[in-house]
C-alpha cells in the first residue's frame, strides 16, 4: 500500500509525537487517559491518533495502577433530582480521572459490613444520597479509613461527617415572600418528613417569613409527609376542604406540588386564579407541567460536583475548610402563582 504523504509507515507513539509537535510521554498520557494535559495539545493528539489508525498495546493502564473508584449510594433511585446529583458527580468523577460506582443504601444500621464490603472492594470513599447515616456506621467507616461525604442527609450527622446541600432555609422563606408579595395571607405549606433535615429547615424558612411579614402561623395550615405527589394530593384536598381554606401552598417538593395542583383541579380550583402553588427542586417536569410551576430552584450537578470534590480531598488526607457546605438556591417564578382572588 502506498504511503500517504505526511502520514508515518507505522503509528507508533514517536512517530505520532513528531507530527503532533509534542513529546511521547504527552502522547501516551493522551492514549491512557491522563488529565494533565491541555484541551488544545489533547485535541491535536486525539486527532492524530484517530486519523493514523493508533492501537493502544495491551491494557491502557499507565503505571500508577488501576484508577481509583467511588461509591455514590442513594436510599432509592425514584427521585429525578438523583439523576442531576449523578451527573454532576460522574463530570466531576471524569475530570479528576476517578470511576463512580452506583449502589443502593445497604440494610445495616450497624455498618460494620457495609464498610468491610467498601474497604474489600479498594473504594476511595462513599457519597451517601438522602440517607440516613447513623453514629455506629460512622464509626465503621471511619475505622476503616474510609470517607463519607453526605448529600441532604435524613438525620443531622456528627460535626466531623461533611455534609453539601442547599440553603433550605433561605428556600422556604423565599418561596413564602413571594406569596407574601402577591398579597396572600392564609399561606399553607406542606412540608417533607419532619426527621429530615432540609424538611425542617424549609419549615422554618416558612414561618420566618410569615414572622416578617406580621402574620400568625396557623397550625392547620401546617402539614408533613413524605416527598410524593400522594402526600402533596391528600394533603391538599384536606386543605381545601378547610372552612377558611388557604389560597396559596407552599410544597416541600416539586413532586408534591404537582399533587396540590392536581387536587385543585379535582375541586375545581384553578391555579393560579383560585390557589397559587410554589414547589422545591425546579425539576425538568416543573417548566412544562400546567401550568408552569413557580419553584425554588436547587443545583443538583453543583452539589454532585462539589461532594466528589470534597470526598477526593478527604481521601488524599487534605484538611477540608468547612463540613458544611450549602449552595445556593434561587425561586423561579412562573405560572402558578399569581395574586389571591379579589385582590
Amino acid at each position: 500500500m502506498p504511503q500517504v504523504p505526511g502520514r508515518p509507515s507505522r503509528a507508533t507513539l514517536t512517530a505520532i509525537a513528531d507530527l503532533a509537535g509534542v513529546s511521547v510521554a504527552t502522547v501516551s498520557k493522551v492514549v491512557n487517559g491522563r488529565s494533565d494535559v491541555a484541551a488544545a495539545t489533547r485535541a491535536r493528539v486525539e486527532q492524530l491518533l484517530v486519523a493514523h489508525g493508533y492501537i493502544a498495546r495491551g491494557q491502557g493502564r499507565d503505571a500508577r495502577g488501576p484508577v481509583r473508584a467511588v461509591e455514590l449510594t442513594f436510599d432509592a433511585l425514584v427521585n429525578p433530582n438523583d439523576l442531576m446529583i449523578t451527573d454532576g458527580v460522574v463530570q466531576a468523577a471524569a475530570e479528576a480521572g476517578v470511576d463512580v460506582v452506583m449502589t443502593i443504601t445497604p440494610r445495616d444500621p450497624l455498618g460494620a459490613a457495609w464498610s468491610r464490603r467498601v474497604t474489600q472492594a479498594g473504594r476511595a470513599g462513599v457519597i451517601l444520597v438522602t440517607s440516613e447515616f447513623t453514629q455506629q456506621q460512622h464509626a465503621h467507616f471511619a475505622g476503616a479509613g474510609i470517607p463519607v461525604v453526605l448529600i441532604d442527609p435524613m438525620n443531622t450527622p456528627d460535626e466531623e461527617v461533611p455534609s453539601i446541600g442547599a440553603t433550605n432555609f433561605p428556600g422556604g422563606m423565599a418561596a413564602t415572600e413571594h406569596l407574601v408579595k402577591l398579597g396572600h395571607r392564609r399561606i399553607a405549606v406542606i412540608a417533607g418528613p419532619p426527621e429530615a433535615t432540609c424538611s425542617a429547615a424549609r419549615l422554618h424558612g416558612y414561618q420566618a417569613a410569615l414572622g416578617r411579614a406580621g402574620i400568625t402561623p396557623d397550625p392547620v395550615l401546617i402539614r408533613t409527609g413524605s416527598f410524593t405527589f400522594k402526600t402533596g394530593y391528600q394533603q391538599a384536598q384536606e386543605l381545601f376542604a378547610l372552612p377558611e381554606p388557604p389560597t396559596a401552598v407552599v410544597a416541600g417538593n416539586d413532586g408534591q406540588a404537582f399533587g396540590v395542583i392536581e387536587a385543585a383541579r379535582v375541586r375545581g380550583l384553578r391555579v393560579p386564579q383560585d390557589v397559587s402553588v410554589v414547589g422545591f427542586d425546579d425539576t425538568d417536569a416543573a417548566g412544562t407541567s400546567a401550568p408552569p410551576l413557580t419553584t425554588v430552584r436547587q443545583p443538583f450537578a453543583a452539589i454532585g460536583r462539589a461532594a466528589l470534590h470534597t470526598l477526593l480531598q478527604l481521601a488524599d488526607g487534605e484538611q477540608l475548610t468547612s463540613h458544611r457546605v450549602e449552595l445556593a438556591t434561587q425561586l423561579v417564578v412562573r405560572e402558578s402563582t399569581a395574586p389571591p382572588p379579589g385582590l
